[in-house]
């Protein structure tokens, strides 16, 4: 049987400051080495103060994770020797006195399946590490320190996942729960990463480290199972070891021996008292939380019977479900959901679109408004959001501008009909003994009046005529 856990790294990259400093979070904006300050440099004299702000979003994701808050919570010092640690120690949490990182035992649901938390703690990230050189022999390592104190929420689960399949599935449900709280931008280089613990047959567990992305995680961990299911079976020991993932040459690499707790030596810090969460902050926490994406699903489909794979894809993403909820109305709900998962997620989708994008909730209720009252076809209102995204026009100018109206006149759109008609006449003998064949000839009048008729009267009036011959 094949187990997998995950420890997941979640920066918090909605604050303004580092953990325990006053530097920037967001680090991505300087140059090397040039957002550090004393503190976050580990320099002899400079004491840590801690980022409140911090310790409140972390208990916002421990809560969504359904996981237990204590009321104190207490940091320590793990050590080890890393270049991209300038300290020599990390500034960490750790349950050895009972739960007292900032989230306890939680879980959540992927799918029909309920995948649990072991803890949640908050902690410094690191510095980042460069590779020059092409190759082994004249390869050098740098080191950044702009990413170093930067807060970090660490996620680890039961080894609960059999597949990776379905560790990709958690990691996308994650992500958006921590966009949906407002936290992180899970998008960010380097945001949001994670380790895979991967046993197999209740074998021993190996470490595989160093993955860039949710893709590269999954190809990680299926080709560890695959490398542990081959030694299995020539019956060669499966070593506990710490691996990382080669992107080049797609494999896991043994890295060094698998470290267990007591070889990095934790001790409290001594710089951080004990710190206490008042019961009333949680509870103002917990009234600020956001509606969860799973309450939003079931609120999409129940109260404007939206169906549900399209609830699901609605509510998921927060860009999409906050124009959704800013611009529907009881009677335009559904038009909107399906514009939204129609058309414009497939015109932004990536962030760069979507900062450029000129679109508004406005926008889409017009646009909705526009295809009910049959101002324009559905066609018609693909082609005028093209136009709205990029000029940010109103919906009426854009209509009257690009002659989108409906063309909804019968005289004219007779006439049309009888051209399409006479040009497809092989169409026109088979609508006789299938009917299906109707939508053939309705397509073709979409496509003479540039998908601006009004499909029901075409539909109408295109039967009449056929009736006639």
């Amino acid at each position: 049987m094949t187990k997998i856990g995950l420890e997941i790294h979640c920066q918090l990259t909605n604050l303004k400051s580092k953990l325990f400093c006053s530097c920037k979070a967001n680090y991505r904006e300087f140059e090397i080495n040039e957002n550090i300050c004393p503190i976050c440099m580990g320099l002899p004299g400079s004491l840590p103060r801690l980022n409140q702000e911090a310790v409140k979003k972390a208990t916002l994701i421990a809560m969504a994770l359904n996981c237990t808050t204590p009321n104190k919570i207490a940091f320590f010092r793990k050590n080890y020797f890393y270049p991209d640690l300038p300290k020599n120690f990390q500034i960490t949490q750790l349950n050895i006195y009972g739960d007292t990182s900032i989230g306890g035992t939680g879980s959540i649901m992927v799918g029909d399946k309920k995948i649990n938390i072991t803890r949640i703690q908050l902690e410094e990230d690191p510095g980042r590490l460069i590779y020059e050189g092409s190759s082994s022999k004249n390869q050098i390592t740098l080191v950044d320190y702009n990413r170093a104190g930067t807060p970090l929420v660490e996620i680890v689960t039961e080894p609960d996942f059999e597949n990776p399949k379905h560790v990709r599935e958690f990691l996308n449900i994650l992500s958006d729960l921590l966009e949906n709280l407002g936290v992180a931008d899970p998008s960010l280089d380097g945001a949001m990463r994670a380790d895979a613990n991967v046993s197999i047959q209740g074998g021993k567990k190996v470490e595989v480290k160093n993955i860039g992305s949710f893709h590269d995680l999954e190809k990680a961990v299926h080709f560890e199972i695959t490398r542990q299911n081959s030694l299995h079976d020539r019956d060669i020991e499966i070593i506990q070891e710490t691996r990382h993932w080669d992107d080049k040459r797609k494999i896991t690499i043994s890295s060094r021996s698998k470290e267990e707790d007591l070889d990095y030596r934790y001790f409290l810090e001594g710089d951080i008292p004990w710190i206490t969460i008042d019961p009333e902050i949680q509870e103002k926490l917990k009234l600020e939380m956001p509606e969860s994406i799973s309450s939003k699903k079931e609120r999409y489909v129940s109260k404007y019977n939206i169906p549900p794979q399209v609830a699901d894809v609605l509510s998921s993403d927060k860009f999409y479900s906050e124009l959704f909820d800013k611009s529907h109305t009881e009677s335009n709900a559904k038009e909107i959901a399906n514009i939204i998962t129609t058309d414009l997620m497939g015109l932004v989708d990536t962030r760069e679109k979507r900062e450029e994008s000129k679109i508004t909730s406005t926008h889409l209720r017009d646009l909705a408004d526009s295809i009910q009252s049959e101002k324009i076809s559905r066609i018609s209102a693909k082609n005028a959001l093209h136009e709205i995204l990029k000029t940010g026009k109103s919906v009426a100018d854009v209509i009257t501008e690009l002659d989108l109206g409906t063309v909804s006149n019968e005289s004219e759109l007779s006439e049309i009909i009888k051209e399409v008609i006479i040009s497809e006449p092989e169409a026109v003998e088979q609508a006789k003994s299938n009917p299906q064949t109707i939508n053939y000839l309705v397509g073709k009048i979409m496509q003479k009046t540039k998908g601006k008729a009004d499909p029901k009267l075409s539909l109408d009036l295109l039967k009449q005529q056929l009736d006639d011959l």
